[in-house]
Parts: C-alpha cells; structure tokens; sequence
C-alpha cells in the first residue's frame, strides 16, 4: 500500500501495498523553542538514490529540501559535493534513476513520474500534482557531473542505461529505444512484442541485455546489432528477470520464478514463490540453473523492498539473497552448480548490499550490532566472499544504509535521532568515517528540541513480541494525550531515528512535531512489517485473511495506556497507506480506545482489492469457489465491516492520483461513515499521488492532521 516500488517479473502479485550520523552532519542546525512550527518540522533535507561510477571515484545523489529536488556529485579523493542541476521549484517532479557511465563521464537521470505506483494510471499518464495545464512528461535529463554546464533534457524516456561506449538506452513505451546524449535521433533501438525492462549494458558496451515481459511468460533477450537477431537466454515457461553480466561479459546471471499457469492459488493461503538463479551464454543462450531454493514457505523469493538480486563474485560465483533460515542472509554459489554457503549468519536482516570492485568484498546493511536495540537500527558490515566473519564498519546510535562501491572506500547514507541524512564515506579497511562537506540542514530546521525515542515492546494476545519506538518529552508533565503511529507497506520497519525512505522520513519529523507539542507518541512495527524475521512478516492470517496484525495495534493502545504520563481516555491512532487501513480497523473495532484517527490513503474493504474490480490492476487470478470462499473473509478482515461500532471522529486524507490505493476506497468509507452520522473530516487533494509529490502538500496534510489531533484529544 505504502509506495512500494516494482519487482521485475510480470504478473507478480503486488505486496499487501517502506553514533550520530557523523560529526557536524547537522550541528549548524540551530535550537529552537519546544513550540516550533510545523512548517520548519518538516523542512528537513532527505538524500535518495546515492549512486557510484563503476569504474571511478565518483558519486551522485538527489537532495530534496521543502520539495526542490537536485542532483550532487563528489569525486574522490577530495569529497567535495557541487550541485550540478539547478531546480527551484516545489513542483512535485521526481528526479530518480541517476546513471553514470562506467567511467562517470557521463549522468542520466529521469525527472517526472510515479516510480512506486502499484500500476500506472490510466494512458499511462504521468502525475501532474500542481494542476498545470501543461502536461508533464517523464523525461530523461543528462547533468554535467564537473558542473560546469547546465543539465538539459535530452528525450523523453524512463529507465536509462549508459554503455562504457557512451550509448543510451532507455524505456518508452514499453520498448527498448536509443538517443544520443545531445537529444538527437531518438529511435527505437529494436522490435520485441514483449514488454521490456530492466535494461543492462555488457562491460564493453557492445550488448545490451533486457527483460521481456509476455504476460504468463517472460525472457531475457540480449541485443547486440540490427543485421543480428536477438538472442533469447535459456528460454523457457518460466518468468525471468534481474540479469546481471558476468565481469568477463560471456555470460548472464538472472532469476527464474515459474510462470503463470498450474492450478490458480489459495487466496487465504498462498502458496511458497520457489525460485532459482540461472547462467547463460551471452552468445548463444544455452543456460543451466545455477541454484534453485526449497519448497517451503521461508524458501520464496525475498519480497521487500533493497532484497539484493544475484550478483557477480569474480566471474566463477554468485552471492544472492535467501530467507531460508528466517532471516534474509546473504549466500555465495558457485556459478556450476553445487551447495550455497551462507555468509552472514545471525539473527538479523541483510537489506542492501554493494562489491568490491574484484567482487570479492561484500559491503552491507544490516539491523544488528552491538547495541541491545540495534534491531531497530541499521549499520554496515563487510564480509568477504571466501569466508571469515563479518566485520562492522560503522557502530553506535546512529543509523547507516545504502552503501555503493568505490575504490578503496564505500560511500553510505548517515542519519540519526536529530541529525538528517547526509552522505559519508569510509575507508573499507579502517573503517574511518567522513561526512561530506555543504551537507548542514537550514537553521530553522528544530533538530535540537527533538526528543530521543526509546525502544520498547509489549506482547500480543497471542503471545508474540511486538516492538515499537516511544517518543516523549522529557517535560511532558501531568497526563497528556497519546497517538499511535502505523506504518504502511506493510514491509516496512520504524527505525530509532531518520528513516531511508522519504514517506517514513517525514512520519518521523511529524512524530517528533506531536511528541514536542503535547502528545506521548507509539511507532507500531506491527506483524507483516521486516526487521524480525520471515515468520513475523508472513504471519497466520494477516491481511485479507483475517488481519491477524490488528491485534498488535490494540495491544499498543492498551501498552499505551499503562504507561505514566498518559491519559488512558486520549488516545488517537494516525497512519498512511497500509497504516490507514489499521488506523480505520481501530476506529471501527475500538473507538472505546482509540477516541480520533487520521486515515491517509488507507484500504477499508479488501473484497474490492481481491475482486474483479476493473479499475485497479488485473485481479488475483483465482478459481471461483475459491473466490467465492475468500469474498466474505476479505470483507470481514475490512475496517468497512464494523462500521456499525465505529463511533469516533476522523479525518480522511488522500491524493485522487492515487496507484497504490484506490481512492475509491476512500470515496466508499466516506459515504458508509456519513450514513451512520460519524463525525468525518476531509481532505482531499487533486491530482496528486500516494506519497504527495509536494512539499505543501505534506504540509497541507500534516496541518490538518495536527489541528485533527489537538482538538480531538485536548492537547496543548
């Protein structure tokens, strides 16, 4: 539900929908008064999308501060970041996928679209959230990574990818095309009835590798001239995706899910997703499967969002990612065949990863350490793909993530409880921390009135330990109201300071709003989220069937109101996307606990979203007993099905550019609650997207959602 991203095979079901950060980082930040305003909360810097040169010292990243988006590059061994676009508006334009030439001579990035809809809208429009009367595009923009030229537009476009021989190569339409980088002659590079994706230059440059998607079917094609035909690898009734070249560029790696077909599944109980790694020959297409996973349900495919692929140690391995332990952990394989050795052992979750430049050096993220609530953390280990235990790079209360691949170093993403994310780099033998210079957040941003939260758990009815962060003002006083916040995805995990994901960034700032102006605040990782394991994220009847995961959230209610400090009868609930539909089932299950809620984008009938609703995305093929079985248990898991006992007030919150939820979801609740004479407030904001593309429409939406908040349950 929460924006969510794309997996690369076709007709995947969509997932039920995610130290200080090193010295200086955002000590230029001024104090401010316990009474901030909203407007500074949220005026924090994010940076996305941190990317390196293969084969130089070279990144680039976005940073987006009150909505203006721009791209940085640093180069080693000075580190020194330029911004090299000149963006100054608050226009809701994505700037996304930044490509360099293997050398870093040359970046790419998109700007405009919606890259974590759950399915496009309807001709594949692109979102237009200020209301311009001018159509935007999404179009392919080339940045001067010295910066001394302007970027400039080249074509429209999606998805770029640059050979070492300058070439690029990008999605329109679903087919695979090529431009110069000046913009001229833009052409369809070559004819595939499929659709394409995920296109991947050879380390020469001279072939080009994709995906084609062919509904029930997909293969991996690889295009090397327009006199040769295109050679399809290992072709089969399977469903391919994620290649990947070896480094010598003779063969491809990728994975293979079975195709559609076979008995239609359980609805109530899906069944495993097996999966294997394959090896082709580039030349020919003969291939042979490298590995292939078990049978059971922890053996599926990884299915959150930063689950590395298969890649590459050396041209004679693979390391890949696999949860048959519990926990997502890194494998190596060798590409003939044989037993997998795992890597990183432990009771924790491995969720990107970067290689050495000879790929024998493993640079990953992980919610482990040394620190007893580090689970609700991320920090960056090393392990090398021969062997040998895995060794920390960063430690403490700060969090790390994103790591990509330099010469000698790895450059990351820091943050921490106060300091937003900035980019660092370390050295991959010492570990030695630098945080990049120009990187401070305005004065005005609150940082030093913001209150530390601390991990807490409580158990469920049916006896599992669910965790969460408590925020609360040391000077709170008395017994002030509380609010419960559920996060969506339902993949996700809140986090002991700034989140990696730009959504749950500023879920953070507005938290540490309400925890500063009156509220005791509960961040809910509730079951279905990542972060404790595969069984925690695939409980017995979650989501549609029965929302086993609902019990988590009243027992933080009730945790909630145990705590000192807290007045038991003032408890609100507030969540987006996936947090919406919980925030909903509390309102309607128990408005004796939760006395208001704010709803953002929230699903409340999950027998439209299982159904054959022609609006949305092809429904879940099924067989119609089945079907028929499934209908009133979807209902009956659904915040509409108890409206009867829903009694409490609430605000609605979402875009009607909605691709993740319908908003017609929020259309149905509205009229149901109406007729029952509940109070509903409503905020609705055209052509606007799931996760608002706008600064002021975060603003607009957090504005309401305080005011909500504060005249509900009595707060200061």
């Amino acid at each position: 539900m929460s924006r969510s991203g794309g997996r690369f095979w076709a007709g995947a079901a969509v997932a039920a929908g995610l130290c200080a950060a090193g010295p200086g980082a955002a000590t230029a930040a001024g104090a401010a008064p316990a009474g901030f305003g909203l407007k500074d909360a949220i005026a924090y810097p994010f940076v996305d999308g941190l990317v390196s040169a293969s084969r130089s010292d070279r990144i680039a990243w976005v940073r987006i501060v009150k909505g203006v988006r721009n791209v940085w590059v640093a180069d080693g061994p000075a580190w020194r970041p330029r911004q090299v676009t000149a963006f100054d508006r608050d226009d809701g334009q994505e700037l996304t996928q930044l490509t360099f030439s293997p050398d870093g001579s040359v970046l790419v990035f998109v700007r405009g679209g919606d890259h974590d809809g759950n399915w496009p809208a309807k001709g594949d429009l692109a979102p237009n959230p200020t209301s311009s009367p001018v159509e935007p595009k999404v179009t392919l923009w080339r940045a001067d990574p010295t910066g001394a030229k302007p970027a400039a537009v080249i074509t429209e476009g999606d998805a770029p990818a640059v050979s070492a021989r300058n070439a690029l190569a990008y999605i329109l339409h679903g087919q695979v095309w090529t431009v110069g980088l000046d913009g001229k002659a833009p052409k369809r590079l070559l004819f595939d009835r499929g659709v394409d994706s995920s296109l991947a230059w050879s380390p020469d440059g001279a072939a080009l590798a994709f995906v084609s998607a062919r509904g029930d079917h997909g293969f991996i094609g690889v295009y090397t001239a327009q006199d040769q035909p295109l050679v399809w690898m290992a072709p089969s009734t399977g469903t391919d995706g994620a290649p990947e070249w070896s480094p010598d560029g003779r063969r491809l790696a990728f994975v293979r899910l079975p195709g559609e077909g076979g008995p239609p599944p359980s609805i109530l109980q899906p069944p495993p997703t097996p999966w294997a790694i394959w090896s082709a020959d580039a030349a020919t297409g003969a291939g042979h499967r490298v590995w292939r996973s078990g049978a059971a349900p922890r053996d599926s495919l990884p299915d959150f969002s930063g689950a590395p692929t298969p890649h590459w140690a050396g041209n004679d391995r693979l390391t890949f990612v696999s949860e048959a332990d519990n926990w997502p952990h890194l494998y190596v394989v060798s590409e003939a065949g044989g037993e997998a050795r795992r890597l990183t052992p432990g009771a924790y979750m491995v969720e990107a990863a970067t290689w050495s430049r000879d790929g024998r050096t493993i640079v990953y993220a992980a919610n482990t350490g040394d620190r007893p609530d580090d689970e609700d953390r991320r920090h960056l280990f090393k392990v090398s793909v021969d062997g040998g235990a895995p060794v920390p790079l960063t430690r403490g209360e700060g969090l790390e993530w994103g790591p990509v691949a330099l010469s000698d170093r790895v450059a990351f993403v820091s943050a921490g409880v106060r300091d937003p994310t900035a980019v660092e780099v370390a050295d991959l033998a010492t570990g030695e921390r630098r945080v990049l210079a120009g990187q401070a957040p305005e004065p005005s941003l609150p940082v030093a009135a913001f209150v530390t939260p601390r991990y807490v758990s409580w158990t469920a009815p049916d006896g599992l330990v669910i965790h969460g962060q408590l925020f609360q003002s040391p000077d709170a006083g008395g017994r002030q109201p509380a609010v419960i916040f559920v996060h969506g995805g339902p993949p996700r995990q809140m986090l002991l300071g700034w989140s990696y994901m730009d959504y749950y960034t500023h879920a953070y700032a507005l938290n540490q709003y309400l925890a500063a102006h009156g509220f005791t605040v509960l961040a809910v990782n509730y079951r279905l989220g990542i972060g404790y394991g595969y069984d925690f994220q695939h409980p017995d009847k979650g989501g549609w069937a029965g929302s086993s995961e609902y019990q988590d959230v009243l027992a933080a209610g009730r945790y909630l109101q145990s705590l000192p400090g807290v007045d038991g009868q003032r408890i609100g609930i507030w969540g987006g996307s996936y947090g919406g539909l919980l925030t909903a089932l509390a309102l309607a299950r128990n408005s004796d606990v939760f006395k208001a809620g704010v709803d953002l984008h929230g699903v409340h009938d999950w027998s439209r979203e299982i159904g054959f609703d022609e609006s949305g995305p092809p429904p879940i093929r099924a067989e119609k007993g089945d079907l028929d079985a499934a209908l009133p248990v979807a209902f009956k898991a659904s915040p509409v099905a108890d409206v009867r006992s829903w009694t409490s007030p609430v605000l609605l919150i979402q875009g009607d550019d909605d691709r993740n939820v319908h908003f017609h979801q929020t259309v149905d609740l509205a009229r149901r609650l109406a007729d029952k004479g509940v109070a509903v407030e409503e905020l609705v904001i055209p052509d606007d997207i799931h996760g608002f593309l706008t600064y002021a429409h975060w603003l607009q939406a957090d504005t309401a959602t305080v005011a909500f908040l504060t005249r509900t349950l009595g707060a200061r």
